[in-house]
């Protein structure tokens, strides 16, 4: 049986907090119905089958890298090493790494980047789930820290209520300087 891993990251796009991967090897004898892109499915739906991904795949991980990383590298790097984190991470071997979207991280596996392989390819949409939930939970725990920054609801995306938080209460640790609208903000306050 030939374990194929797939990987896929959460959070990009936001101004705050880490970015998170996951790589998942799946059991071909254990399938779970309902696998796909974590962003097409709701927060309940995404619940439901993490807890059913952790319970019947062979092996799982999930990692991050910090704000201050993405800050350091970029936040394809810090992506890329968030992947590579969790790869490293497996109780098991992978023969095969999918990763979704364009670039590999650096492992010593074969490995092939698959655009939309979240909409394709089972483990990646396991690993893009997984991703998800955990960063989800994370900005739970960053809205319990910071609840005037809204970060329940917008989960650290530049949205019009995240933006005019950052405007009345500045700029928190867990912000990601090196995105444009903190930069600003960090730039406006040094003055």
């Amino acid at each position: 049986m030939q374990l194929i891993c797939g990987v896929d990251e959460a959070g990009r796009g936001p101004l705050a907090g880490a970015v998170y991967a996951a790589a998942v090897i799946l059991d071909p004898k254990r399938p779970i119905d309902g696998l796909t892109d974590s962003k097409k499915l709701t927060a309940k739906r995404r619940d439901q089958l993490e807890l059913l991904i952790i319970e019947r795949s062979l092996a799982y991980a999930v990692c991050f890298a910090t704000a201050a990383e993405i800050d350091q590298v970029n936040i394809l790097q810090a992506s890329l090493l968030a992947m590579q984190r969790a790869i490293m991470a497996l109780t098991m071997v992978p023969d095969e790494v999918l990763v979704d979207g364009l670039y590999c991280p650096k492992v010593n596996f074969p490995s092939r980047a698959i655009v939309q392989g979240d909409l394709t390819e089972p483990s990646i949409s396991a690993a893009s789930i997984l991703a998800k939930t955990a960063r989800d939970r994370e900005l739970l725990r960053l809205h319990a820290l910071y609840p005037q920054y809204g970060f329940a609801q917008h989960k650290g995306y530049p949205t019009k209520s995240h933006l005019a938080a950052l405007a009345q209460y500045g700029i928190t640790p867990e912000h990601r300087l090196s995105y444009a609208p903190v930069k600003a903000l960090a730039q406006q306050t040094m003055f």
